[in-house]
């Protein structure tokens, strides 16, 4: 957005305020959007699921019982790579989400300050001449 000529200032600010209320629209968006997202992620077997959410904490883990076969310290770690791959997939899902939301927070134009105002004087009162 421009700066425009005096005589569309305030067509100016309202176009200034409406873009600020709309980031601000999208990026409470995507906060509730990553509250709603789920990472998941299972074993190679299937017999391993686990789902993460947006903030990478656990909501759910399967087990299926025949994956108990493969000894207590093989199914350790099978499960805390089924954990991590689940949060994984829910970061980059949430990331996703924040280079969206901090494209659109880019957009903004650079606020209005004193600089702008004593230039709109300034030129109003050499258009008095």
């Amino acid at each position: 957005m421009s700066s425009p000529a005096p005589e569309n200032d305030a067509e100016y600010l309202a176009q200034y305020v409406a873009q600020g209320q709309r980031i601000i629209r999208d990026l409470r968006a995507a906060q509730a959007a990553i509250q709603q997202l789920e990472g998941r992620a299972q074993s190679r077997d299937g017999l391993l699921e686990a789902t993460a959410d947006g903030q990478g904490g656990l909501t759910r883990l399967r087990i299926d019982p025949r994956a108990l076969r493969h000894g207590e310290a093989a199914l350790g770690r099978e499960v805390a790579a089924v954990l991590r791959a689940a949060q994984n997939e829910a970061a980059r899902k949430a990331q996703e989400i924040v280079d969206q939301a901090e494209a659109g927070a880019l957009a903004m134009p650079q606020p209005l300050d004193e600089t702008f105002v004593r230039e709109r004087v300034e030129q109003v009162a050499r258009d008095l001449l």
